[in-house]
């Protein structure tokens, strides 16, 4: 019976597809589940929509006036016109420290941050948008995107109804009308790139106005049938740049059905050509590859929570996540496929920040056993190495790799403040998640192929960049800790800062551990050796992590740049002895006592995980929750600023970023299971409160899938899953006073309160009460 309620967990989504749904004369069918999306009107705004999305495309659905709109986007749509800036002899480090040195750092802000904010690209662009006249229609009832099956569903009081999804195989997407005049007619609404009217400035947060691109007015054509239609639209772009939308429509009987897709001139396909194959082969048999997807992405794993609003709030990142990356995608810039629809460009030009953005927002592919959606940030960073190199060479004057810190879909540096838009660290940080990939993986292939090289390169550049101080220890010229005095001279900082010396810490570690994996022991020495060149932690009077020597944590402020070193680099931990704890603690206290007046979303859902990390419960589930209840919009977006006037925040803004959104998937994670010190420990961080938790199939490192029951206050059920074999070490989840019944095992022996468990490949390991 035990063995059934844990392998039988509930999915949480209610993921019953293709059953009935009762008094529906739908043609599509996916099970409501308990944390839908469900409204009882449109959304007024586009960052409210709701969400559809494939990694390449996606659609916003929401009401302006008295029509629908469908905001149509595409992940590489980016004007990449290049900055004069980042380029010419001061294009250099070199010339930035004898700047900073001699007082002078005025020139340096005019030449780099200046560009970002007067000049609008280069930038993410949107597409077009779908508008559908629903003033005949009156009233919505309901409006409910079904997360089961990626599918949004809107009904009307008069019985009128509208489903559309985005196809998860092929970049398109769907929409049918029932119970509609054949009057009602999609109409394509392209951007507004030329018209009359004053431009007026604006910041890269608020947006810029599209207008100022200087781009030619693309032109719609709309191309009417007897029993239906085709629209057309091409928008030339910077340089050789275009992209089109083309939209296939039929009515019949009541029904208007269509198809819609956006290309580029970056890939080979046909937008119109696309939409027509795919209206051929119908709605319905799109939607069989659209459900097997989603189906199969949804039983990767799953959790169960007490607490219905983190639950919840879990289902709906993990949903997003699915919508916004897979294994071939691009990186996940600032919004994903949601650029905004306000006829301005995204806030922060929706562009690729690798300052913390893109490093937060593939947190939860490891622990939530999401790899191959993860694989897309890695294959894209693989991919852009000599765009990397060339960058690293001409800026830094170094050999190995960097990363621009503020990029463009291609890997190009955009400029902004430079402290950490090209900081000296960024490869590292990034070189951190081909590390991860490999400890949750254990693929030997990925270790070879692509792990270890990337991270030798990061790592040959950072001992280009370091030098030896008075003490003979290694470090940096001048250094950074983001987003620590904004871009003032006082930025850099003349000491390394523990964000620089972590980072440093981390890459030559894990550069060793994996060439000594690879059995190249003189390559592994040679990073050691690095790694312990390096100075100690700077500490303050309390034992806590400063941002650097002389500048304790001592402000609220977003970004926890002093704590890298506790989350989410790992090189710090409670469990690994007194020292290490006093440290993890004395930090956190410190970010405790100066509070959250300056922090932004994100900084609550980087608080759980570090309060998980501490083996905090009710502190990672009190900061996750703040996210959930005070800085995400009705359909859960992540808005930066909080929302509902609790004064959680001085930040009251709402530009839509993603990072804050899968850091909160990450925290749940981190309160659930963790295995980043090699022992891997089972709800190791969950209140006292939650009595009944469970989850399946989360993923710890080695490659283990992991599924636990905890009822009524104790643990009593827990299947391992070994991808690849091998040794397990798992701290004892279960009650003192109980031996738990172990079958499947190899071998098994406990000391010290860990199980140490010899595994087969394939051969589950059972341990029950």
């Amino acid at each position: 019976m035990i063995f059934k309620t844990l392998f039988t967990l509930s999915f949480g989504l209610g993921l019953v597809l293709g059953s009935s749904l009762p008094g529906r004369a739908k043609s599509l069918k996916a099970e409501p589940g308990p944390h839908d999306l469900v409204f009882d009107r449109l959304a007024p705004s586009w960052d409210e929509a709701l969400p559809l999305g494939n990694a390449f495309v996606g659609s916003l659905i929401w009401q302006r006036d008295s029509v629908l709109r469908m905001s149509l986007d595409r992940i590489d749509l980016w004007d990449l016109r290049p900055t004069d800036s980042l380029s010419g002899d001061r294009f250099s480090f070199d010339w930035v420290y004898r700047q900073w040195k001699n007082g002078t750092y005025d020139a340096v802000q005019r030449k780099f941050d200046a560009p970002y904010d007067r000049l609008p690209a280069p930038s993410k662009i949107p597409g077009a948008t779908l508008e559908f006249d629903i003033g005949r229609l009156g009233p919505v009832r309901s409006a409910r995107l079904i997360l089961s099956g990626a599918l949004a569903e809107v009904e009307w009081e008069n019985g009128a109804s509208m489903q559309s999804f985005v196809s998860a195989v092929e970049p398109i997407g769907w929409f049918e009308f029932s119970g509609v005049s054949a009057d009602m007619l999609p109409r394509l609404i392209p951007p507004r790139y030329q018209s009359t009217g004053e431009i007026a400035g604006a910041d890269p947060v608020s947006g810029q106005d599209l207008r100022r691109l200087g781009y030619e007015q693309g032109q719609v054509d709309h191309q009417r049938r007897s029993d239906g239609g085709t629209i057309t639209y091409h928008q030339p772009g910077y340089g050789d740049f275009s992209y089109d939308v083309a939209i296939e429509y039929r009515v019949s009987k009541g029904r208007l059905s269509g198809v819609w897709s956006v290309t580029s001139s970056l890939v080979p396909e046909k937008a119109h050509e696309l939409a027509a194959a795919a209206i051929t082969r119908s709605m319905n048999r799109d939607y069989k590859e659209h459900r097997q997807w989603w189906r199969q992405y949804w039983d990767q794993s799953s959790i169960s929570l007490p607490d219905k609003v983190l639950e919840r709030q879990y289902d709906n990142e993990m949903y997003k996540f699915g919508c916004v990356t897979r294994r071939h995608s691009p990186i996940i810039p600032l919004q994903g496929v949601w650029t905004a629809d306000n006829g301005l460009l995204p806030p922060w030009k929706g562009d690729v920040h690798h300052d913390l953005n893109t490093e937060l927002s593939y947190w939860p592919c490891y622990t939530g056993n999401r790899l191959d959606e993860g694989f897309g940030y890695l294959q894209t960073l693989w991919n852009q190495r000599e765009t990397n190199r060339e960058y690293t060479r001409r800026y830094f004057g170094c050999d190995g790799i960097n990363v621009p810190g503020v990029a463009t879909i291609t890997g190009e540096p955009m400029g902004g403040w430079i402290q950490y838009a090209m900081s000296q660290t960024v490869s590292a940080w990034l070189g951190h998640h081909f590390y991860l990939h490999w400890k949750y993986s254990a693929d030997p292939d990925f270790l070879r192929e692509m792990g270890y090289p990337y991270l030798k390169e990061a790592a040959t550049f950072l001992e280009q960049i370091t030098v030896r101080n008075g003490q003979g220890e290694r470090t940096l010229r001048i250094s950074s800790s983001p987003e620590i005095y904004d871009n003032s001279p006082q930025a850099w900082f003349p000491t390394i800062t523990n964000y620089d010396l972590a980072l440093l810490k981390s890459a030559f570690k894990e550069a060793a551990e994996m060439a000594a994996a690879l059995e190249l022991d003189a390559e592994a020495d040679h990073w050691k050796r690095l790694e312990d060149e390096l100075p100690a932690f700077d500490l303050d009077s309390t034992g806590a992590l400063t941002f650097a020597r002389g500048h304790p944590y001592d402000q609220s402020h977003r970004h926890f740049s002093n704590a890298m070193a506790l989350h989410p680099l790992s090189l710090l931990d409670v469990t690994q002895g007194p020292e290490q704890a006093r440290i993890v603690r004395a930090t956190i206290d410190r970010i405790d006592r100066y509070g959250s007046g300056w922090w932004v979303g994100y900084s609550f859902c980087w608080l759980g995980n570090l309060k998980a990390r501490a083996l905090d419960g009710e502190g990672a589930a009190a900061a996750l929750r703040d996210f959930a209840d005070c800085f995400c919009l009705p359909n859960t977006f992540h808005a930066n600023g909080q929302q509902n006037g609790t004064g959680k925040s001085n930040f009251t803004y709402r530009p839509f970023t993603l990072e804050g959104n899968f850091a909160f998937a990450a925290g749940i994670q981190e309160m659930l299971l963790q295995s980043h010190t090699g022992t891997v420990r089972i709800f190791p961080a969950i209140p006292a409160s939650w009595h009944d938790v469970s989850f399946r199939q989360l993923r710890a490192q080695g490659a283990f899938l992991i599924s636990a029951t905890r009822e009524r206050g104790k643990v009593t059920a827990v299947r391992i899953d070994p991808t690849r074999g091998g040794t397990i070490r798992l701290a004892d989840p279960f009650p003192t006073d109980a031996a738990p019944r172990i079958a499947g095992a190899e071998s098994v022996s406990r000391l010290d309160g860990v199980w140490v468990i010899a595994t087969r490949k394939g051969r589950p390991v059972r341990m029950t009460l």
